[in-house]
């Protein structure tokens, strides 16, 4: 390993000609790109995925929370909205949008 390494960050040439290995110059620039992609890129696409299939798996009868905060029942799906019943009589369209993911959770645990 220390030998690649060695292979990849290779010294400056001795003779002091000043001239150095360009791929030294762009390696800390590619690991911060490629510490970026892992912490910060990947995860928040994987989460964004995850979000997309647990709003398109709702369906009618199922509990959730908006992200305003509002606890409601699903009593119609549609194409892009969801009708949902907060109280006694009192319905309100929401976007798919307004679903929080974490809503199942929020609910499992009032009870």
């Amino acid at each position: 390993m220390t030998n690649l390494l060695s292979i990849l960050l290779m010294a400056a040439p001795q003779g002091g000609t000043g001239k150095s290995n360009p791929l030294t110059s762009l390696l800390p620039f590619l690991l911060i790109i490629v510490v970026i992609y892992f912490f910060m890129i990947r995860p928040q696409s994987k989460k964004a995925k995850q979000a997309k299939l647990f709003k398109e798996e709702i369906k009618k009868g199922d509990k959730i929370v908006t992200i305003g905060g509002i606890i409601g029942k699903i009593i119609e799906v549609r194409e892009n909205e969801f009708m949902i019943e907060v109280g006694e009589g009192v319905k309100l369209n929401i976007m798919k949008d307004a679903v929080s993911m974490e809503s199942t959770n929020f609910i499992n645990n009032k009870k």
